[in-house]
């Protein structure tokens, strides 16, 4: 009997694999500050840690405040051997921010939705000008 459980799911702006397949996260986040909206995220990756056994198909989808899809991954296939794991490093480019707001990852194995968790996107604030 197959079965994947999503052990966790981190955000960070890029992922490298390293010597003896070890992956290195860089810039691992769960807020965004921006200067001014409409903003662009130029790149980031969602990084799923899925345990169990079988064949799986995946997808992560980002969300607006409203509830609007705003990009979404590729559909890609994964196997976890017996008592395994596996990793699934989803990348994104030119993701399109309207507004500050509590925006959603979610995560979805075999058409079925696993995991929603929140990014939440504000402001910049700019410190107060300063005169001598």
């Amino acid at each position: 009997m197959k079965s994947a459980q999503l052990a966790y799911s981190i955000l960070c702006d890029d992922v490298r694999l390293e010597v003896g397949n070890k992956l290195s996260l860089m810039g691992i986040f769960e807020n965004v500050f921006l200067p001014q909206f409409p903003a662009v995220l130029l790149r980031f990756a969602a990084v799923n840690h899925w345990v169990g056994a079988g064949d799986y198909e995946t997808q992560v989808r980002i969300i607006s405040p409203e509830g609007k899809d705003i990009a979404q991954s590729s559909q890609s296939n994964f196997r976890i051997e017996p008592e395994g794991y596996a990793d699934n490093v989803t990348f994104f480019a030119n993701v399109s921010l309207e507004r500050a707001g509590r925006y959603s990852i979610q995560t979805f194995i075999d058409g079925r939705m696993v995991a929603q968790r929140p990014l939440f996107v504000a402001l910049l604030q700019q410190p107060p000008s300063t005169l001598n």
